[in-house]
C-alpha cells in the first residue's frame, strides 16, 4: 500500500513537472488577459480557460497549490507571450506584473461628471449605478452630505473589474489628504471657518480661471470681497445652481433669480463645492496674492484685467467687453 501510495505520488509530481514546463499555445503572438477582481485561485484557473489559455483548470490549480501560493494570485490585466509555460504564468500572476487600466478626472469636473466617466468605462465594476450620492457617501464613509469637490482630480491606475466604488474610495481619501496637508500649511489669517471652505472657494477658482498665474489674484478678489462683506457675484455658482437650466448663455434675468449658488444674491460663499478643484486652486485659495483688487473682467484671450476699484473696473468692462458686446465682467 505504501509503495502504491509512492509510486501515485512519483506519477502525480511527474505529471506536474511535465505540465510545468509545457508551452501553452496561444491564438496569437500576445494576449491580453483579464483576472476579475475578488477572484479565487479556483475562479482564476477557470478564467483562464474562458480565456483560451489553458485546457482545462485543475492542473493550474494544483501547481499553485503546491507552492502554497494559493491565496497569492492576484486580479488585473497581464499580457502574456504564445509559448509561456504554467510556470512562468503562475510567476507572472502570483508576482501580480499587470497591464493597468487607469481613468482620469479632470480639474473643475462636477460629481455627476465623474460619475458618468466611471459608468462609461467598461473595466470599471459597476456597483453604483443605482446609488443616490447619499448613497455613494455612505458607502465610502464620508460624513459630508454633498459629494460636490470631496473628490481629487487626476488619473487613477486600476487593475481591470475593479469596482467604481473602490475608485472613488481612493479619490476621496486623497483629496482628504491634500486638502488637510495644504490646509495646515495655509497662510495667516483667512477668513474660512474650515478647510471645507477653502474647498469651496478653491472650487470657484477653478472655475473661473485656468491660467495657472492668475489663480491667486482670483483668490484675493474673492476673499477681499469677503472681508468687506461684498457679494462674490462669480457667474460660475449661478451656472451650477441653474442646473440642467442652463443653455449655455447666462442671461441677466438669470443672475436676478435667488438660487443656493447664486453668489449674486446671497452673502457669502455657496453651500457646497461647486466642481472638483486641483491642488493649484487649493493652494491658490490658501495662498492668495497680496492685492486689493476687487474686480477682474475677461480680456477675451482667456486673461484677466484687474481692478482695485469700480472707476478703473469700469473702464476695462469697456475696453475689453462691451466692444465686443460680450459682457463677462465680475
Amino acid at each position: 500500500m505504501i509503495m502504491l501510495c509512492v509510486f501515485a505520488g512519483l506519477i502525480l509530481l511527474g505529471w506536474m513537472v511535465y505540465f510545468a514546463q509545457s508551452q501553452l499555445n496561444l491564438a496569437a503572438p500576445t494576449q491580453d488577459l483579464v483576472l476579475k477582481s475578488g477572484s479565487s485561485l479556483r475562479s482564476v484557473s477557470q478564467q483562464l480557460v474562458d480565456q483560451h489559455v489553458l485546457g482545462e483548470p485543475w492542473s493550474f490549480v494544483l501547481l499553485v497549490r503546491a507552492f502554497g501560493k494559493a491565496s497569492e494570485v492576484k486580479a488585473g490585466n497581464y499580457q502574456i507571450e504564445n509559448g509561456i509555460t504554467p510556470y512562468q504564468l503562475f510567476i507572472l500572476l502570483t508576482n501580480g506584473s499587470t497591464t493597468q487600466s487607469s481613468i482620469t478626472f479632470i480639474e473643475g469636473w462636477t460629481f455627476a461628471q465623474m460619475r458618468d466617466a466611471l459608468n462609461r468605462d467598461e473595466a470599471v465594476k459597476h456597483v453604483t449605478m443605482a446609488y443616490s450620492n447619499k448613497d455613494i457617501l455612505a458607502q465610502i464613509g464620508a460624513q459630508e452630505e454633498m459629494p460636490e469637490g470631496l473628490f481629487f482630480p487626476d488619473t487613477y491606475y486600476f487593475a481591470q473589474g475593479m469596482s467604481d466604488l473602490e475608485i472613488l474610495k481612493r479619490a476621496y481619501a486623497t483629496m482628504r489628504i491634500k486638502l488637510n496637508t495644504a490646509w495646515q500649511q495655509r497662510d495667516a489669517a483667512l477668513p474660512y471657518q474650515s478647510s471645507y471652505h477653502a474647498l469651496i472657494m478653491a472650487s470657484i477658482i477653478e472655475k473661473e480661471t485656468g491660467k495657472a498665474d492668475e489663480r491667486p489674484l482670483i483668490a484675493s478678489v474673492f476673499l477681499n470681497r469677503l472681508r468687506i462683506g461684498m457679494r462674490l457675484q462669480t457667474d460660475p455658482t449661478v451656472i451650477y445652481g441653474l442646473g440642467d437650466k442652463f443653455d449655455g448663455n447666462l442671461r441677466k434675468q438669470d443672475l436676478l433669480s435667488d438660487t443656493p449658488y447664486n453668489t449674486y444674491t446671497r452673502d457669502g460663499l455657496p453651500p457646497t463645492p461647486i466642481a472638483m478643484p486641483g491642488l493649484a486652486a487649493i493652494e491658490a485659495a490658501l495662498h492668495p496674492a497680496n492685492s486689493r483688487a476687487l474686480y477682474f473682467v475677461g480680456k477675451g484671450d482667456g486673461s484677466h484685467a484687474f481692478s482695485e476699484n469700480l472707476n478703473e473696473h469700469n473702464h476695462a468692462v469697456a475696453r475689453f467687453q462691451l466692444k465686443r458686446s460680450n459682457p463677462n465682467a465680475r
